[in-house]
């Protein structure tokens, strides 16, 4: 079994005791090499210069958490840690960026500026965007905007995907409509919040299915020790996809094979499938 996690933030401050083990444990689980979410401009520089180091890939992105703090000096920032050559290293995606109206840490109006902006860049680079945004049945409203943006500008983006789905039937068929991927959590393990996911997992096409951790979030509740949620780790992933496959009627190993496939597709990653 080969799996990717699409989305980990291995520089958040949970991972400061053992950052270079997380990728070891993970490796041993055969989770390699991870994707280290950027969310701000100075982690982006932080998460690009430790894939670097350690061979790994990342993100550079703004998060709508985030949003706040963008000015007129942020994609310049952006495109020069971004590209190959640049300051640091080359990012295989734009992103973590979209909105988010439920936990507004940023006004709407400057979520709206930055994810727009984030996502003129995307296509200015020609690289693919890691989305986020907050479903409607969790609060919010934010996805008339998230899509409006989308489709003003998804003829000139390559790829897309949403990040962390765990939204509606009807999200997921605008999702697919913008001939996105979807990126599938460990929020699908969970049978309190996550189980109107598990119908809609067989309408997302074999090939636009991607897994992730967003370690040290969302760890599985199965994986909680003594009722309380401690940390996620890429090395769960193994997990989120044994459950997966299951509702899908799949063998691990396959499902495992195909979304290593369309990882590597969609970030053009330089390994062999």
């Amino acid at each position: 079994m080969r799996l990717i996690d699409i989305g980990v933030n291995l520089m958040n401050s949970a991972f400061d005791g053992d950052r270079e083990e997380q990728i070891l444990k993970a490796k041993k689980a055969n989770v390699s090499p991870l994707i280290i979410t950027g969310s701000s401009l100075e982690q982006s520089r932080a998460a690009l210069e430790f894939a670097r180091l350690h061979g790994l890939y990342a993100t550079a992105g703004v998060h709508p958490h985030n949003a706040r703090y963008w000015d007129e000096q942020s994609a310049a920032f952006i495109r020069n840690i971004a590209l190959p050559g640049g300051s640091v290293a080359g990012a295989i995606a734009l992103g973590e960026c979209g909105l988010d109206y439920d936990r507004n840490y940023s006004p709407h109006v400057e979520q709206r500026r930055c994810f727009e902006e984030q996502v003129k860049l995307a296509a200015e680079l020609k690289l693919p965007l890691f989305l986020h945004v907050r479903s409607s049945l969790r609060g919010g409203g934010a996805w008339e905007d998230f899509l409006a943006i989308l489709k003003k500008y998804r003829k000139d983006l390559t790829r897309i995907v949403v990040h962390c789905f765990t939204g509606s039937s009807g999200e997921l068929e605008a999702c697919l409509e913008l001939d996105a991927y979807i990126g599938i959590t460990g929020w699908v393990c969970d049978e309190r919040r996550g189980s109107h996911l598990w119908p809609l997992l067989s309408r997302i096409p074999a090939n636009r299915l991607l897994l992730e951790t967003d370690a040290p979030y969302l760890l599985p509740p199965s994986l909680s020790s003594g009722g309380r949620r401690g940390r996620n780790e890429s090395a769960n992933l193994v997990y989120i996809a044994e459950f997966v496959a299951g509702k899908l009627g799949k063998i691990a190993e396959t499902l495992a094979e195909e979304t290593f496939k369309n990882t590597v597709e969609f970030f053009n990653l330089n390994l062999e499938i």
